[in-house]
């Protein structure tokens, strides 16, 4: 059940490249979260771009600047290992580099900053009720046979 946010200055990501870059966020959370890449799992695997003015960017305080990206992304807790972080954090910001057309060995590579939010047991709830790592796992699992069953 993950969530990822995008905020962007308008215009800074490649018109080609938003949309597919949306999909590649989804797809890339799913796979280090460990998740069935399913229909239900896409289904609760949000991806928001917020796209802002270049006006509303300050950097250092001070209007101008090459754009910036800020990617949040909110986990329940401990669904993602160090390890899985890493890989996330990885893959996200090689797709928002590509996305914006920047050279990933260049210092403008280096003004997308991905943030991961965990969300403790009990604080997130979804349809009035608290959402439980429990009852992910399970629902991970069912969705897993179902899968298998499939092919």
């Amino acid at each position: 059940m993950p969530m990822i946010e995008v905020t962007a200055v308008a215009g800074s990501l490649l018109p080609s490249k938003t949309r597919p870059l949306l999909e590649d966020l989804a797809t890339i959370l799913l796979r280090w979260e460990g998740a069935p890449d399913t229909e239900f799992f896409r289904e609760v695997t949000w991806v928001y771009l917020n796209e802002i003015a270049a006006d509303q960017l300050a950097v250092g305080g001070r209007a101008g600047g090459a754009p910036r990206f800020r990617v949040e992304i909110t986990v329940p807790e401990g669904a993602l290992s160090q390890r899985r972080k890493a890989g996330l954090l990885a893959d996200v910001h090689t797709a928002v580099v590509v996305a914006a057309g920047l050279d990933p060995h260049s210092a403008r590579a280096m003004h997308v900053w991905t943030l991961i939010h965990e969300v403790p047991e009990g604080n997130w709830g979804v349809a009035g009720q608290p959402v439980t790592a429990a009852a992910l796992r399970g629902v991970s699992a069912a969705e897993r046979d179902k899968a298998g069953a499939a092919q």
